[in-house]
């Protein structure tokens, strides 16, 4: 069992910045790819960003040059940081891990970016 505890979500205005922190505890050391993912009301829950045990980096198109995602291995942490946000980044954030096969979810932290 591996749990998520997502942090630093909020209101913003455009072209802003946040930075995201999730927390994993649990079965840690069986974590390969740690990420996030986005889920705006109506919509289905999207990649934003992933990255493995060993650093390789997936980026969805609509955040690549503006998001950037890494890991402290130590600390069982993946952050995002997010810059020049646009409302159009509005959604619910979920850290993801995955463990083998299977794939564990954080609550979600809320995004809202104003215009």
């Amino acid at each position: 069992q591996v749990k998520l505890v997502e942090s630093g979500g909020g209101l913003v205005q455009a072209g802003g910045s946040l930075r995201l922190s999730c927390a994993a505890s649990g079965s840690i050391f069986s974590i390969n790819v740690m990420g996030w993912y986005q889920q705006a009301p109506g919509k289905q829950r999207e990649l934003v960003a992933t990255i493995t045990s060993a650093g390789s980096i997936n980026y969805a198109d609509s955040v690549k040059g503006r998001f950037t995602i890494s890991r402290d291995n130590a600390k069982n942490t993946v952050y995002l940081q997010m810059n020049s946000l646009k409302p159009e980044d509005t959604a619910v954030y979920y850290c993801m891990a995955t463990v083998f096969t299977r794939t564990y979810w954080g609550q979600g932290t809320q995004v809202t970016v104003s215009s």
